[in-house]
């Protein structure tokens, strides 16, 4: 026997629990409504004994909320324009809302805000928060470079909203092809871009 650390693997089994709880969560969210989720279902279907999933997670929520900001962390680009950088934010919005996985991130968020007392951006999950300090950016950026921009919350009413909307209640443009004829319609209504 030696007294030499046994060297930890990078990512290791830690992020192999993590990878395939996230990858169960969003079959099970595809295959059931949100409502009928439970951890015991995760557990079965990811192979993660059920007690690690209340010793990482705690409760069913707390899991979805890992979910949502794992799914809205990666970092948004800068393609030197105003205008395809909010389409591409837009893009990204809109596919990260498709399909039934975009259903249980919206659940998610509006159970959430349901729970807190107030509003406001400091409240909001620290992925989604951060998905409106990169649209600060895209916009801080542009203005930088000599455009006129929006601001975010005409970015909000405008492009974002009705995606929301209708993942919500089924209404108005849907889904990444939206996501072009949002920003034209921001450009057309705030005359930026």
């Amino acid at each position: 026997m030696t007294d030499q650390p046994t060297p930890r693997r990078p990512g290791g089994r830690t992020a192999r629990v993590r990878t395939d709880v996230h990858r169960a969560v969003e079959e099970l969210a595809r295959a059931h409504p949100l409502s009928e989720l439970t951890l015991a279902q995760v557990a079965d279907r990811s192979g993660v004994h059920l007690g690690t999933l209340y010793r990482r997670w705690k409760t069913l929520d707390g899991l979805l909320l890992d979910v949502v900001n794992e799914r809205l962390s990666a970092p948004m680009p800068d393609t030197g324009s105003l205008r395809e950088d909010l389409e591409r934010y837009a893009r990204r919005a809109a596919d990260d809302l498709a399909g039934p996985v975009g259903t249980m991130l919206v659940q998610t968020l509006v159970a959430i805000r349901r729970e807190d007392d107030g509003g406001g951006l400091d409240k909001l999950p620290p992925a989604l928060a951060r998905r409106f300090d990169d649209l600060e950016a895209v916009l801080d950026r542009a203005a930088a470079r000599g455009e006129d921009v929006p601001s975010v919350q005409e970015v909000f009413e405008v492009v974002l909203a009705p995606l929301y909307a209708a993942v919500l209640f089924g209404i108005g443009p849907s889904g990444p092809a939206a996501a072009g004829p949002l920003v034209e319609r921001l450009t057309r209504l705030v005359g930026t871009a």
